[in-house]
């Protein structure tokens, strides 16, 4: 995929990402680093808990979905990285076995006022699992390079 570049990217454009299967290993793994809640690390407790069974951390269904898009490479040359998410909201509970898939839209593009070279793309981040309900959404303030002007 060609990198786009703040200039390349315009409201309403939308990109889809591959998808990916969360196990349950990698559930447990994510949670004992980085969200040691019951309901993230021990089926049975999970059982009990109100999911009534394992799910994924919020924080890793953000970092899939998040890494889906990096990987795709649309920013791959234009990101400077980003001063802030928006708007995060987790919409249903991810399970081990659940393909997620991102949408990702462009909501504004705005070159910065001070510095020529560069400006900040608002994406909204929809990731849908197999049964194509949303379970995650965000928006990254991306910060991106302009198209360089020989």
């Amino acid at each position: 995929m060609d990198t786009r570049y703040l200039d390349d990217l315009t409201p309403g454009q939308q990109f889809t990402t591959p998808g990916v299967t969360l196990t349950e290993a990698e559930i447990i793994d994510f949670a004992w680093r980085y969200d040691p809640q019951s309901f993230h690390l021990d089926a049975n407790a999970a059982a009990n808990s109100p999911y009534g069974g394992l799910i994924a951390s919020g924080f890793q269904s953000l970092a899939v979905c998040f890494r889906l898009f990096i990987q795709s490479g649309v920013l791959a040359e234009s990101s400077l990285g980003s001063p802030g998410i928006d708007e995060l909201r987790w919409l249903a509970p991810v399970r081990p076995g659940d393909t997620l898939h991102c949408t990702i839209e462009v909501l504004e593009v705005r070159p910065s006022s001070s510095k020529p070279d560069r400006g900040i793309a608002r994406l909204r981040y929809r990731a849908v699992n197999q049964r194509q309900e949303a379970v995650l959404s965000f928006i990254v303030n991306h910060l991106l390079r302009r198209r360089t002007i020989d």
